[in-house]
């Protein structure tokens, strides 16, 4: 039976500090390196084959964390910007709270959790899933079929991309999907890949 972990990184410092983040490049917060400590010790007994990171630093590090927690530093790593994060545009390094006062809370929610509206400058929900389920089908899934075990380390919305479209979830249904930091999120397959279960480690 093949198994899929979904990471999103640790905590980054820009979470800590409330900020967009996006495409900039910060490293996890002393606290993300506790979760990412964490997410490896919930993940000891699991044996991977293969793990796939974005290329920022947050989810790099998260990765290198939980494989050397687990003691499976040894199996191939593949990088890629399909998975990176959504780029955020005019509001990469502002303040969220700020942000809401200035535009108010109802536009920052449909900029931050909405399927398809951009925020100025940046990428809509819908935009990163055009890079991410592509690369998904092509470089991930054939892994599974295979009955491999792969673990993702990403980010909230490359990751809410592809659990739409693992849990076959609506534009609205999307909306209230937040993934939280360092928790791993486990996805078992039956041999033709549909999705037997779900559930957070």
């Amino acid at each position: 039976m093949a198994r899929l972990v979904l990471l999103r990184h640790g905590e980054s410092q820009w979470n800590l500090e409330n900020r967009f983040t996006g495409w900039v490049d910060v490293p996890l917060s002393p606290k993300g390196i506790e979760e990412a400590k964490s997410a490896g010790e919930k993940l000891r007994e699991v044996k991977f084959h293969r793990a796939f990171s974005s290329v920022l630093m947050r989810a790099n590090e998260t990765l290198r964390i939980v494989l050397e927690v687990i003691g499976q530093t040894g199996i191939p790593i593949e990088k890629d910007k399909a998975l990176n994060e959504r780029m955020y545009g005019e509001l990469q390094g502002l303040n969220k709270a700020e942000t809401a006062q200035k535009y108010g809370d109802a536009q920052v929610k449909i900029w931050r959790r909405s399927y398809d509206v951009r925020p100025p400058g940046g990428e809509s929900l819908k935009d990163t899933a055009e890079r991410t389920l592509p690369y998904y089908e092509k470089m991930i899934k054939p892994h599974l079929l295979k009955g491999e075990t792969i673990i993702i380390a990403a980010h909230g919305n490359s990751l809410r991309a592809l659990v739409m479209e693992l849990d076959q979830l609506s534009k609205e249904a999307v909306l209230e999907l937040n993934i939280p930091t360092g928790v791993p999120l486990l996805y078992e397959f039956d041999e033709r890949g549909k999705v037997l279960s779900h559930r957070y480690l």
